[in-house]
């Protein structure tokens, strides 16, 4: 058995202020993928899996029936006979390793599902986010269910808030243009959990929810327009401004060793960096308006280009 691939995503735009309502556009990135499959004799790691594997079916068993329902006893049946997630996705990077599983078994196990070849209209879209994050909640304790979504339909999403999300097309790559966003490997894990709790702690002080809403919402939400409309002047401009409200305002979910880097990009302007997801380690995603540029001043870094301008 080897079922379809799901690819990793990465939020281009939108950490941490799409739970305040903020624009955001998440991109399926191809480079990593996984897929279920079974085997009778398993690795460490495909054993650690089968058993992840197990616990996510028991959570499954007792998820809203009115939203979901699982054939159970099929995905039992299946992890008793070695079926594990078989993923080049990196754990703990910020490009979506549990999106991609959750879109797999909801793929393969749910009751009457919304398939990617039926009109996706707005109800549809949302009631697969709401689905999704449930499932995912599993792994993060809360989740927005936009990593699934994006992994199940591998199509750019635009979430202009939270009740209203669509499919959307976004501008092709430029093949000789000088710009590019690219992926920072930190060479560290993040966890997803501690650094949502930091900001929900944080979302209790006045001051952060006005610093929210009057800066890094608005420059986030920039970002995604210039971006669509492929006003790459503009992008780099707010993206400035973004790089510096989270440098000023984010420090925890910036591992330490960036933060020298991250200042350097801003006074040089040879890049900006920004969180991928949430932050803590795992990638960081930077933008650079000439990337022989960017290369050169991050030369001790590994680098993975995600889209040209």
């Amino acid at each position: 058995m080897k079922g379809p691939l799901f690819y990793s995503k990465i939020l281009l735009f939108g950490e941490y202020g799409i739970i305040k309502d903020s624009k955001g556009l998440s991109i399926p990135y191809n480079f990593y993928n996984g897929a279920l499959k079974k085997d009778k004799n398993l690795s460490d790691q495909a054993k650690a899996s089968n058993a992840s594997l197990k616990r996510f079916a028991e959570y499954l068993s007792n998820i809203n029936k009115d939203l979901v329902t699982f054939d159970i006893e099929a995905l039992n049946q299946d992890i008793d006979q070695g079926m594990f997630f078989d993923s080049s996705i990196p754990q703990g990077y910020g490009v979506g390793s549990s999106g991609a599983l959750v879109a797999a078994i909801y793929d393969k196990y749910a009751d009457e599902k919304i398939t990617v070849l039926e009109n996706l209209t707005r109800d549809k879209l949302l009631k697969l986010k709401a689905i999704f994050s449930e499932m995912e909640s599993f792994f993060h304790g809360k989740s927005s269910g936009l990593d699934p979504l994006n992994s199940y339909l591998s199509l750019p999403i635009l979430i202009n808030s939270k009740e209203n999300i669509e499919a959307t097309g976004i501008p092709t790559q430029s093949t000789d243009g000088k710009g590019a966003v690219f992926l920072l490997d930190s060479g560290v894990v993040g966890e997803t959990a501690p650094m949502v709790s930091i900001f929900m702690e944080n979302m209790k002080q006045e001051g952060f929810r006005n610093m929210l809403k009057d800066q890094f919402i608005k420059h986030t939400d920039a970002c995604v327009e210039d971006f669509l409309k492929g006003d790459i002047k503009s992008l780099f401009k707010n993206t400035k401004q973004l790089s510096k409200v989270v440098f000023n305002h984010f420090k925890p979910m910036i591992p330490a060793q960036f933060h020298e880097l991250w200042k350097k990009g801003l006074e040089t302007n040879d890049y900006y960096l920004k969180l991928c997801g949430s932050g803590g380690g795992g990638y960081i995603l930077g933008f650079a308006p000439d990337f022989k540029k960017a290369e050169e001043a991050l030369k001790d870094y590994k680098l993975e280009v995600v889209y040209n301008f």
